[in-house]
């Protein structure tokens, strides 16, 4: 089973969550904006994680993030559902911290 990191007023993460749940894809959500100790432990895997390289500094959060079973953090959350075979369902735009696309 997945877990995945988001919170449930993100956009992305509900489209993701939508997404997975069309498919047989089991996972486990952990809305990071209701309990800190989630927040705490998404806080330390995008702090020590090479997959958060690219957005540190550029006013995202990295949600949502995939956590595998084997522990790889995956971001492109698209690319993830349409590797295992699944469609990916969008509704809105993508929010980021400067007020783009909300």
């Amino acid at each position: 089973m997945i877990k995945v990191y988001g919170r449930d007023d993100c956009i992305d993460c509900i489209n993701f969550k939508k997404s997975l749940d069309a498919t047989d894809i089991e996972y486990d959500f952990r809305d990071i904006g209701k309990s800190l100790h989630d927040m705490a432990v998404f806080l330390k895997i995008r702090d020590t994680n090479d997959a958060f390289t690219d957005i540190k500094g550029t006013g995202k959060i990295g949600i949502p993030v995939i956590i595998t079973e084997n522990k790889e953090a995956i971001l492109d959350w698209e690319n993830f559902l349409i590797n295992e075979g699944y469609n990916v369902i969008k509704n809105g735009q993508t929010c980021s911290i400067d007020g783009k696309g909300c």
